[in-house]
């Protein structure tokens, strides 16, 4: 079977280019062909293993430009062309999806649904119709049941199946450098963002403070608002928690395996602002691999990365007297800590690529016969 996968890249740096080289590895491992279209400059990383063709025939798209839809469509020959021997069309990064829906003609078409962007776009006043009639020909991959039910609303009748998010187990229990632990810490993944809810954990954190005095805060990613990084910043001050909060911006993956591993719970209070929303959480998914308990939000696809009371706790969005409860309740109770972290490292393993990738080809060979 020979897959082309619609990528903007194949690296581990962000959500897209993450899913679609874990994926890709997986399938490869498992006897499928990957033919990857990716923007230019989209090499695998160095210590990667996995088969892929690359193609890189895409318009960029991280960054996008200005007009990227009408733009990308003037790829379709040469899409064409890399399409030619191949078998099924899988759109990873949604974007490019009218891109293959043209150039792929007949051929069966998947789409990922990864989060907020299959609902934004199918309500575009002018580009929108262009993105419903490519959805509608596709097989959409909802990676949660929440993820589904808001694709659903946005476009009846749409073809869905759920297939939830995966994580290699083995790179997750490979052992990593012990980072600089200062005392009981509290991580967070994904950035400084409002999404992402920082100013919360920040607020929860002064609050923790009263229970345990030395607790930490280290939140890694990337800090590419510099508005809400200088809010933020602000409100470390104004709470006298300078010694407290770190925020080291983007890591190496070995110094954020780390800290996955070392950490003494992982919280994430993401939030749904307008129509953004986590589809899933894959932050989760990695911290429960190392045996980290979790605590995330009510309301999104967290609610499926997270387990409550089995793998983690969930609160409710925009709760900071509660979120700060569950920190604490972590923290304090030795017993509840090991609970939560290996009933995370078994559900993590039942979300194994090798798993995932299964299901994936399971619906790969249902639209081909």
């Amino acid at each position: 079977m020979r897959v082309a996968f619609l990528t903007p890249e194949l690296t581990p740096s962000y959500g897209w280019a993450r899913y679609g080289l874990d994926l890709a590895g997986a399938l490869s491992a498992l006897g499928v062909q990957v033919i990857a279209l990716t923007q230019p400059g989209g090499a695998l990383p160095d210590d990667s293993t996995q088969a892929a063709d690359l193609h890189p025939v895409l318009l960029p798209l991280v960054p996008a430009p200005r007009g990227f839809l009408a733009r990308s469509l003037m790829a379709v020959p040469r899409v064409r062309r890399a399409l030619a021997d191949c078998d099924l069309v899988h759109v990873i990064a949604e974007p490019y999806a009218p891109l293959a829906a043209w150039a792929g003609r007949d051929r069966p078409l998947v789409v990922t649904a990864h989060g907020t962007y299959v609902p934004q776009t199918v309500r575009r006043r002018l580009a929108g119709g262009l993105y419903r009639r490519a959805y509608r020909r596709a097989q959409i991959i909802a990676v949660s049941d929440y993820t589904a039910g808001q694709v659903r609303a946005a476009l009846p009748g749409a073809q869905l199946t759920v297939i939830r998010n995966g994580v290699h187990i083995a790179r997750f229990e490979r052992p990593a450098p012990t980072p600089d632990k200062r005392g009981p810490t509290v991580l967070a993944s994904g950035g400084v963002k409002p999404r992402k809810g920082t100013h919360l954990l920040i607020a929860a954190l002064a609050d923790v403070r009263a229970q345990v005095p030395d607790v930490q805060l280290v939140v890694t990613g990337r800090q590419d608002d510099p508005a809400y990084l200088e809010t933020v910043q602000q409100q470390i001050a104004a709470l006298d928690l300078h010694d407290h909060v770190h925020l080291p911006g983007q890591v190496s993956e070995q110094e954020l395996l780390g800290w996955y591993q070392h950490a003494d719970v992982f919280a994430l209070p993401s939030l749904n602002v307008g129509q953004r929303f986590e589809g899933f959480g894959l932050v989760f998914l990695e911290a429960s691999a190392c045996g980290l308990p979790v605590i995330g939000t009510t309301g999104s696809g967290v609610e499926e990365a997270v387990i409550d009371g089995q793998t983690g706790l969930l609160v409710p969005q925009n709760d900071t007297p509660t979120l700060a409860q569950a920190i604490t309740r972590v923290l304090s109770d030795d017993a509840l800590r090991t609970r939560l972290g290996a009933g995370g490292r078994a559900y993590a393993r039942t979300q194994d690529w090798s798993v995932v990738a299964g299901r994936v080809i399971a619906l790969y060979e249902r639209i081909l016969a």
